[in-house]
């Protein structure tokens, strides 16, 4: 064999090598850019089912909160007018409302779980305030404290948790919204505290 056929031939062998290589490593190639696409959109599959389970959970405390406060409202609007309550209207819409926190808890943010902790505290109080009404020494004021209870103080609460729920999730983001969250905080909480320390008061000097 001279040395031209011989050159040919090692030329043909390293070709034929050089191509199976590069046709491994491109179907290597292939398959890594398969594999990388096929966990992008598994993780975006899981982000997006997780989004709408926390979209679901989100509404189902909102819906549980407006329901609970609407109910204590109408009970107190109706036992002022004379009219007979049915407390299982109430006591349904206290435990719907019971069962959706209690799921919350093991998902919320710490600042969502602050506002939803605050207002579940304050629904619990006003539940006993609503509780409390046929015993009270001046049925008149104490009306009227409820009605304000559930009207304003209550009511900016379950608006301020619709709010921070539709922040978080993204669907409406105000830029001064920290302050804004912090302040109604505070104004829930003193509110309800100053409301407990006079029933507290008004309790220990009823007679026995």
């Amino acid at each position: 064999m001279d040395v031209t056929t011989l050159a040919v031939a090692l030329i043909g062998v390293g070709g034929t090598l050089s191509g199976t290589l590069g046709g491994a490593l491109l179907s290597q190639r292939v398959t890594r850019e398969q594999n990388q696409r096929a966990d992008r959109e598994r993780a975006e599959d899981r982000h997006d089912r997780a989004q709408e389970a926390r979209r679901d959970l989100y509404a189902r405390l909102n819906t549980t909160a407006r329901a609970y406060r609407v109910a204590a409202r109408d009970a107190i609007r109706a036992a002022e007018r004379g009219e007979s309550v049915e407390p299982a209207v109430l006591d349904a819409a206290k435990e719907a409302w019971a069962e959706q926190y209690s799921l919350a808890q093991m998902a919320l943010p710490k600042d969502v779980h602050e506002i939803a902790s605050s207002l579940n505290r304050a629904l619990g109080f006003g539940y006993s305030v609503v509780k409390q009404l046929p015993s009270a020494p001046n049925r008149v004021e104490a009306y009227s404290r409820a009605r304000d209870w559930f009207s304003r103080a209550l009511s900016d609460g379950v608006y301020l948790l619709r709010v921070t729920l539709r922040h978080d999730l993204g669907v409406e983001v105000e830029a001064d919204f920290e302050r804004t969250r912090t302040r109604m905080l505070t104004v829930l909480d003193t509110e309800r505290r100053s409301l407990e320390r006079l029933l507290a008061s008004e309790q220990a000097t009823r007679p026995v």
